[in-house]
């Protein structure tokens, strides 16, 4: 068995392709189900009324969704220039700290700027983290995998000595929290009591922009080339090193916008448990999507309506919760197959598929 190169690339299998993994990761769902004595299709019933069965699942699927846009998008374009950033989680924490930082009383503007400014910080300290590593991939071929992995490890152990110490609100009763962003830096809600708030909506807006950045302007195409071929980029006189340093600190900015939702939007305040992953999720998500930025929207959406309606399946037919992180799985691994058939052959003696 070996894989071949397709001779001609078709768009519409592009579509299709992910689409039937997405098929097939719920037909595998369906038999985990089965094998753990739940009834399938009611569970699936629960699921989609716990994401979409009212105002309030659908306000919580799209809370839920927020950050993982953020973070997809982060993944998708530093990807599409092979820039393999897995320290979203870090730089989201790190936008988290920044709003901490000056959201809390050290800054106080009207709302309709200081709002703003805390994006602007948060997404400055997003790409300060990532900085020095992309400096370290270009100039010293140090791999960026190991450093962004653990990059993550160095900002969670950091945030967790400052919220029990410098940073640690004296009115938290001994819980280990940041004090509470002040009214003016707090995102609106979009529907009254509810968790959906004005940070959704920025995330929309940001993953059109980008995607208008990637597919309209000369700077996506210069991403473009760098992640096909470095080298040829390199000799049609594309300054490489810049174009892999903005897409880093771009996507390093982007977790850190995720970081500024998740404080100033849903919470309020920082804590150690802001992420459950929100980081590693992105990851899935960007994939989910083929690292297209209106993808990502969509695909955030699915995997929040995964994780949400998660929640009310197990409640109502007994099932562990934790099944949803083996749908996302599956889910992934299916995509990426499906990417693979999408760009090869697959040969078998005398039989190509």
């Amino acid at each position: 068995m070996r894989l071949e190169v397709r001779e001609t690339y078709s768009p519409a299998l592009s579509i299709i392709a992910p689409f039937g993994a997405i098929i097939f990761s719920l037909l595998c769902s369906f038999v985990l189900l089965f094998i753990a004595g739940a009834p399938p299709i009611e569970s699936f019933f629960y699921l989609i009324k716990g994401a979409f069965g009212s105002p309030n699942a659908l306000a919580e699927t799209g809370a839920r969704a927020t950050p993982l846009i953020l973070t997809g998008l982060a993944a998708g374009i530093a990807f599409r220039a092979k820039f393999w950033n897995i320290g979203a989680e870090g730089q989201l924490y790190a936008g988290a700290l920044a709003a901490t930082f000056f959201g809390t009383g050290l800054i106080n503007l009207p709302q309709f700027l200081m709002i703003p400014f805390l994006f602007l910080v948060g997404g400055l300290a997003g790409a300060l983290v990532i900085l020095p590593l992309v400096i370290l991939r270009q100039l010293y071929k140090v791999d960026e995998v190991v450093t962004t992995l653990l990059m993550n490890f160095v900002i969670l152990l950091f945030v967790s000595y400052l919220l029990e110490g410098p940073m640690k609100d004296p009115m938290s009763l001994g819980w280990p929290q940041g004090s509470s962003v002040i009214d003016n830096g707090v995102l609106p809600q979009i529907l009254e009591r509810t968790r959906l708030h004005l940070g959704f909506l920025i995330a929309i807006v940001v993953a059109i922009c980008l995607w208008v950045i990637l597919s309209r302007t000369a700077f996506g195409f210069r991403i473009k080339s760098v992640g096909h071929n470095p080298a040829a980029t390199y000799h049609a006189g594309i300054p490489l090193f810049k174009t892999v340093l903005v897409v880093a600190c771009l996507s390093g900015a982007l977790a850190g916008f995720a970081g500024i939702t998740e404080t100033a939007g849903l919470k309020g305040y920082l804590t150690l448990d802001l992420s459950p992953g929100f980081g590693y999720t992105g990851i899935a998500v960007a994939m989910l999507a083929a690292l297209n930025p209106i993808g990502i929207i969509f695909s955030a959406l699915f995997l929040a309506m995964i994780y949400v309606g998660a929640d009310s399946m197990s409640r109502a037919v007994n099932v562990p919760t934790y099944l949803a992180d083996v749908v996302v799985a599956i889910t992934v691994l299916s995509v990426l197959v499906s990417l693979i058939l999408i760009n090869y052959k697959i040969q078998i003696g005398k039989l190509k598929f």
